[in-house]
């Protein structure tokens, strides 16, 4: 593709990525009118019921800082909508809730910026379009997720509670982890904000 197209040919290709959209089937296993919010600038986790508020957690996220992710390394938590595409029950984060990181405007930005191929473009879309996990060994990167803190120290807590300390994923304490489980499944939509 040729990266230098104007502003006709990106809008072409948003377009396309509409369509793609559009196209997604029904996520299944996810549980009730259940979804995720988080504010990462409050460090807040929230758990909703359609619009109510069923539960609040306090959260750590990606040590990068604010903003949205571009690559891999970065310690950014990434900005968008995005699902719940598997479960790990035993990690060493406790429970890790994989989210399908990189979406579509993940790839559309990184197709944009020369961070990846035009092939690992369409293939994150073609695991997005099956509700797959999407192609993780891209610059974008990828395990992104929600999880626990893994064994429990008071030091642990205190950098839980204190710092933004994950990689770029959303943390929890370990019972607030098994907390949300009550409520969610793969296919849960999950909304981070700044």
């Amino acid at each position: 593709m040729d990266m230098r197209w104007g502003r006709s040919g990106w809008v072409g290709w948003a377009l396309v990525g509409v369509g793609v959209l559009a196209g997604l089937p029904t996520p299944l296993g996810a549980i009730g009118n259940y979804e995720i919010e988080i504010k990462k600038t409050e460090r807040t986790l929230l758990l909703k019921n359609g619009p109510r508020i069923q539960r609040s957690y306090p959260i750590a996220y990606g040590r990068g800082g604010p903003g949205d992710k571009h690559q891999a390394g970065d310690g950014i938590t990434p900005v968008g909508s995005y699902r719940i595409v598997k479960i790990k029950n035993h990690s060493r984060f406790h429970i890790f809730l994989h989210l399908n990181y990189p979406n579509l405007k993940d790839a559309f930005l990184g197709l944009r910026d020369h961070v990846i191929s035009e092939p690992q473009f369409f293939q994150i879309l073609g695991t997005l379009r099956r509700q797959d996990i999407p192609l993780q060994n891209t610059p974008l990167g990828g395990a992104i997720g929600i999880h626990g803190i893994g064994e429990i120290t008071e030091e642990k807590l205190e950098i839980h509670r204190t710092t933004n300390w994950t990689k770029g994923c959303i943390a929890l304490t370990n019972d607030e982890i098994d907390d949300l489980m009550h409520y969610i499944g793969v296919g849960t939509k999950v909304v981070i904000n700044e």
